[in-house]
């Protein structure tokens, strides 16, 4: 039996979740969680196979979080739930760990197999985050200014690009808005940029937002 923790804040997510794992026999849910604190406390208590993480938690990134899987559990796999499109956080996620990427408007079906898979001791990329990740390892990619940037850094630089104020984006980050713009700052003088038109420019340029 594949024994899995649910770790997303809304609980509508977890509970259609925890509904399709119910259609199968060989999956079982033992824990869920709304923020990381109580996921890593679920770990320590709880038998798991594999952790299925939401990437927007209230408290840090999911990959903030899955990094800290890793470092803490290195053999417990992890597989990153999204509503952002391969694009946005696919190849970041894998880059930093995850054993698979999976957006949340994909068939339940695509569910179970990327579980069964990744706990069988193998990755999960779809095709379409496979060609993406051939193309990232092109030299001309990997040089790119954003790929300097911390996944905080980067979240935020999304959330400029999608045209959101600093106070909605300081709400869903949980940060001040004093934090917010430190941020901005370390993203413009990391990537040479002036203005968030010109930030946004970039983004659509490198196709970081469809």
């Amino acid at each position: 039996m594949i024994k899995i923790i649910i770790a997303d804040d809304h609980a509508i997510v977890r509970e259609g979740l925890k509904q399709i794992v119910a259609e199968v026999s060989d999956i079982c849910v033992t824990g869920e969680a709304e923020n990381s604190n109580q996921l890593f406390e679920l770990i320590k208590v709880k038998e798991c196979n594999i952790v299925v993480l939401d990437i927007n938690m209230p408290d840090k990134s999911g990959i903030e979080i899955m990094k800290e899987i890793k470092l803490q559990y290195p053999n417990l796999p992890v597989l990153i739930l999204s509503m952002y499109s391969e694009e946005q956080y696919g190849i970041r996620a894998i880059k930093s760990g995850a054993s698979g990427y999976l957006q949340k408007v994909s068939a339940p079906t695509e569910l179970i197999s990327a579980i069964r898979k990744i706990v069988d001791g193998r990755k999960y990329i779809s095709d379409s985050l496979a060609d993406k990740l051939a193309e990232y390892f092109d030299t001309a990619k990997i040089d790119s200014p954003h790929e300097i940037l911390s996944d905080r850094e980067y979240s935020v630089m999304l959330k400029i690009a999608s045209g959101k104020t600093a106070e909605i984006i300081s709400s869903e980050l949980n940060i001040s808005i004093n934090t917010f713009y430190s941020y901005r700052n370390r993203i413009f003088e990391k990537m040479h940029i002036k203005s968030n038109v010109e930030l946004t420019q970039y983004v659509l340029r490198n196709k970081l937002i469809i």
